[in-house]
């Protein structure tokens, strides 16, 4: 066949996907009055943060992932590969069990994405639940796209486990972790195994006391990602102040902190409505 029409080299996309570094935005998932996820201002969300993130990242926790219809997830999605202008696009994938992951997996990569963000596996009633390397490993074997680990265990209740998240950062497949355990040691010690893939802070709060990190997710950078991405490439204090103060006066810390930074969108009309997804 002719080279234009040739597959692309999944090996190629996966080392490509691995440098990946900076700023990764975990967009919000902005709705109308009917709970429809509003085109109009997804597009203008990214406008505004074209050029001051390196990635995107639809439908993680900061998006209501765990909340979406598949209707609206796959709105979402759409929608963030229409308007990414390039850049990586990683869905989210917050559902608590292989078989609903790998179906969000093959829906993804039919909407353009280029990767998936998994958690770890979420309790289940009834049935065992497999360790975190089992789960990551049956994923990564039937994936269509890379994986992204979205290391966390406020929802998933996993113990923290450094061996183990190092054992599935090197997984083939695997093309970062974004490390929201919520404990600076733990990163201290992830980023002390020499992982083969780029660690990501998961906490505002944490930025500077992990100064190895590779980047930064976090929700913020919806609102500022211009002093998010300063505050990942130099890790002083100075800037850390600086991000305590915006995720205070944004109230980042809430359980609904998605809403809040809605709120703050909605007041400088980047986006129609401050309404949760549902």
């Amino acid at each position: 066949m002719p080279p234009s029409e040739a597959p692309a080299d999944p090996f190629a996309a996966v080392e490509r996907l691995k440098r990946l570094s900076g700023v990764v935005v975990p967009l919000v998932t902005p709705v109308d009055e009917q709970r429809k996820v509003c085109a109009s201002s997804v597009a203008r969300l990214m406008a505004d943060l074209r050029g001051r993130v390196t990635g995107y990242m639809p439908a993680l926790s900061t998006g209501e992932g765990w909340k979406l219809s598949l209707k609206q997830w796959i709105d979402i999605v759409h929608l963030t590969v229409e308007h990414a202008d390039g850049a990586p696009v990683l869905a989210g994938v917050e559902v608590g069990r292989p078989a609903g992951i790998l179906a969000r997996a093959a829906l993804a990569e039919a909407l353009g994405a280029d990767a998936i963000v998994v958690p770890p596996p979420f309790p289940a009633s009834g049935t065992p639940r497999p360790t975190l390397v089992e789960h990551f490993r049956e994923i990564i074997a039937k994936s269509p796209l890379p994986v992204f680990v979205y290391h966390e265990n406020a929802v998933s209740k996993m113990d923290l486990d450094v061996a183990a998240l190092r054992e599935v950062c090197a997984l083939p497949g695997v093309i970062g972790v974004k490390e929201s355990s919520g404990d600076a040691q733990f990163t201290k010690e992830l980023l002390a195994e020499a992982v083969p893939v780029p660690v990501f802070q998961g906490w505002e709060h944490q930025i500077a006391d992990v100064p190895g990190v590779q980047g930064f997710v976090g929700p913020l950078a919806n609102l500022e990602p211009d002093t998010c991405a300063e505050a990942v490439t130099s890790f002083s204090r100075v800037s850390q102040e600086r991000i305590n103060e915006l995720s205070e006066r944004y109230d980042l810390l809430a359980d609904d902190w998605y809403l809040h930074v809605k709120t703050e969108l909605a007041r400088r009309g980047v986006i129609g409505t401050a309404l949760a997804v549902g």
